[in-house]
């Protein structure tokens, strides 16, 4: 698979589609054939992934006990508001009314590369996030980047 990496301003549609940029569109086509799941995340967004990168991370999440509520929220965020979707022949997916809302999506949107996935984010909110990330690099690094060098 592919690694997805950058970020790119885009518009939805008066439908709520999503056209994918053609170097994305391209690599989903031979990796996964367009088949793709679009699920809510805890930071408000909507992450996107190839269906074949999704189903290993379903089946870790649905094995883990639901007696904790920890864990039975996030499957209950993840898998209950997973939705299998399929890139048209332009190209484009169509996000739920349900995700939409979820993300508040409305036209501006940000389609950002994570490595497997993508995030789908309000371009307002995409915006707030960089510049909280943004204050956050100057306060206590965690202990995982301790060392780590770009």
């Amino acid at each position: 698979m592919d690694m997805f990496q950058g970020a790119v301003q885009l518009n939805l549609d008066s439908k709520g589609r999503l056209a994918i940029p053609a170097k994305h569109r391209d690599v989903l086509l031979s990796e996964c054939a367009g088949n793709l799941v679009l699920t809510a995340d805890v930071d408000g967004c909507l992450l996107v992934y190839p269906q074949q990168e999704w189903q290993p991370i379903r089946d870790k999440l649905l094995k883990l006990s639901a007696l904790n509520p920890k864990i039975r929220a996030l499957q209950r965020l993840l898998v209950g508001n997973a939705e299998d979707v399929l890139m048209d022949n332009a190209g484009r997916v169509l996000i739920s009314p349900n995700l939409r809302n979820y993300a508040v999506l409305d036209k501006r949107v940000m389609l950002v590369g994570q490595g497997n996935k993508f995030e789908l984010w309000d371009e307002v909110k995409w915006q707030a996030q960089q510049d909280a990330s943004l204050s956050f690099i100057g306060g206590e690094l965690p202990s995982e980047l301790e060392g780590f060098s770009l």
